[in-house]
């Protein structure tokens, strides 16, 4: 049981939302225009989303253990920095996630086509891309940006292509909505984490540009959102 329970601090549970918030912001608006769900692709759609973010999230724990990032944290507990796992071990599970997300999204590969095949590929791609390999996203000031298009409006959008085979200005406008406050997830995190991220070199916007300037990019996030509804 207890390491049933380091596992799933790993995973951060909280953090799934922002997989499963665009799948069903999708769902909600096929269903306002009248289509019919499908729903075993829905299922699909959310075994491969949250796969794909629980990959990020490990991936993320220990690549920045290696870093030295999480030295000295104030935030919630990091499996590979506290000993729980090690690098291996993280590594592996967030490989075999990868594998799921791959796995449950081969209908969708079938239903949807070459466009899904980009967008799974470089999904999977950038579930380790985002803090590993040779151009880290989060390490160059790009994380933001990153999740706007992926947890925002891609994941909208591909959804509601899945289920309607249309893509959809509607599905663009809110995809941007979704993605902008998905941003503020990694904003308040890199605002809290300011400090210890320039002593590695993680070059967060906190780091590059400052504190105000962060509180000022979340209060225009949350601004965007309610002028785009």
């Amino acid at each position: 049981m207890k390491i049933l329970r380091a596992w799933i601090l790993a995973f951060r549970l909280k953090t799934l939302t922002a997989a499963v918030v665009p799948i069903a912001t999708a769902v909600g608006l096929a269903h306002l225009q009248s289509y019919i769900i499908p729903w075993p692709l829905v299922l699909c759609l959310l075994g491969s989303a949250l796969s794909i973010q629980i990959a990020t999230n490990l991936f993320n724990d220990a690549i920045d253990f290696k870093k030295g990032a999480d030295e000295n944290r104030i935030g919630p507990t990091r499996v590979t920095q506290s000993g729980a796992f090690t690098v291996y071990q993280v590594f592996t599970i967030a490989f075999l996630f990868c594998g799921i997300a791959l796995a449950t999204g081969l209908p969708l590969v079938y239903h949807g086509g070459w466009p899904i095949i980009v967008i799974g590929v470089c999904s999977l791609f950038l579930a380790y891309g985002y803090t590993g390999g040779p151009y880290p996203l989060a390490y160059k000031g790009l994380g933001d940006l990153f999740v706007i298009l992926f947890f925002g409006v891609i994941a909208v959008m591909g959804s509601h292509y899945i289920i309607t085979n249309v893509w959809s200005v509607e599905a663009f406008l809110l995809g941007l909505q979704i993605g902008f406050l998905a941003t503020i997830l990694i904003a308040v995190n890199n605002l809290r984490d300011s400090d210890t991220d320039k002593l590695v070199g993680k070059r967060t916007l906190a780091v590059r540009l400052g504190d105000t300037f962060v509180k000022k990019e979340i209060i225009g996030l949350i601004g965007l959102t309610y002028i785009l509804s």
